[in-house]
């Protein structure tokens, strides 16, 4: 059995989805957040470059004085921000909550209200952020973190992960999902598919073989999960390798199995190729996303499809990698 450290893909399900106990605001004096290496387009699109700590992916920028990382995560609903790194002092009044996890339940989860938060030349006007402690992140992947990028920020924007340039492009749309830059992409899409929109969560669809289920796609998933209770007609198809323990954010293990899973597809003209899965129990899993899940599709599925997300028109879209001719 060994100790497997990039367990913490967790982290991104245990504080997916935050219990609020009262309404009163935590505002910064200071509070826009840049990007120093990203592209600016134009005025409705910036290009960031993030690098790979693990299979997180991972920009760099600034604020209130301080540079760092944040985490770009689907699976998360707010801003988040590191409490190591932006401790309460600059509140006026706490804001008690809890937060679900999939091991257990996190306490003295703390908000505040950024003014502006600013990518590039975006801004965006009285955006939520939550203060958790992220520091058991920070020293499973030896990094530095400010915080977490999710939902709330991304779906104002079509988000194009692009794994093959390491880079994410943001592009605003108006509220139908249109893009306000109509040359934003040099290549052409490939395939399309819908999603469901569960709260902040996007649901897709998921076939394995002919068995439909219905999966959640998280960014900050360093490896895909299924539920260990699906039927033996999905299970059939999953490939187990070895034993590992896994390591939530309050330090809780368990062990799981890890393996392959095949003949996983989206449409019919959507497949996947094998890719490394858990098989976990998703019960408090599915609480933090707040919605029931099958299971969930991140790394290992972005790696394989560059990706594009339209949360306004609950739309995925895909751009082939390039033939690179020798």
């Amino acid at each position: 059995m060994e100790k497997l450290l990039w367990g913490i893909l967790f982290f991104s399900l245990s504080i997916a989805k935050v219990y609020a106990n009262n309404t009163n605001d935590i505002v910064f004096d200071n509070n826009n957040i840049t990007f120093p290496n990203a592209e600016v387009l134009n005025e409705f699109t910036t290009r960031i470059p993030f690098k790979l700590i693990d299979h997180l992916i991972v920009i760099e920028a600034a604020l209130l004085n301080k540079k760092g990382n944040f985490i770009i995560d689907t699976g998360s609903e707010t801003l988040i921000l590191n409490k190591i790194h932006f401790p309460t002092k600059y509140s006026h009044r706490k804001k008690r909550k809890e937060t679900s996890g999939v091991l257990d339940i996190i306490e003295d989860t703390n908000t505040t209200k950024l003014k502006e938060f600013i990518l590039q030349n975006f801004n965006l006007k009285n955006k939520a952020s939550d203060i958790i402690d992220l520091s058991h992140i920070e020293k499973t992947k030896k990094m530095n973190l400010l915080g977490i990028i999710g939902y709330s920020i991304l779906k104002d924007y079509e988000v194009f992960i692009d794994m093959h340039l390491h880079q994410i492009t943001l592009t605003k749309v108006d509220k139908f999902g249109n893009t306000l830059d109509k040359k934003v992409y040099a290549e052409k899409f490939t395939d399309s598919i819908s999603f469901k929109l569960k709260k902040h969560t996007i649901v897709l669809d998921t076939y394995i073989n002919k068995q439909k289920l219905k999966f959640g796609l998280d960014s900050a998933a360093e490896y895909n999960q299924i539920n260990k209770n699906s039927s033996k007609k999905v299970l059939k198809y999953f490939f187990p390798s070895k034993r590992i323990v896994l390591t939530g954010a309050s330090k809780n293990t368990i062990e799981v199995m890890a393996g392959k899973l095949y003949r996983v597809r989206l449409s019919e003209t959507t497949y996947c190729g094998p890719m490394i899965t858990l098989l976990t129990n998703l019960t408090k899993m599915s609480e933090a996303f707040g919605t029931q899940l099958d299971g969930i599709l991140g790394y290992e599925f972005l790696r394989q499809k560059r990706t594009i997300i339209n949360y306004q028109k609950e739309k995925l879209y895909f751009v082939d990698y390039p033939i690179i001719i020798h």
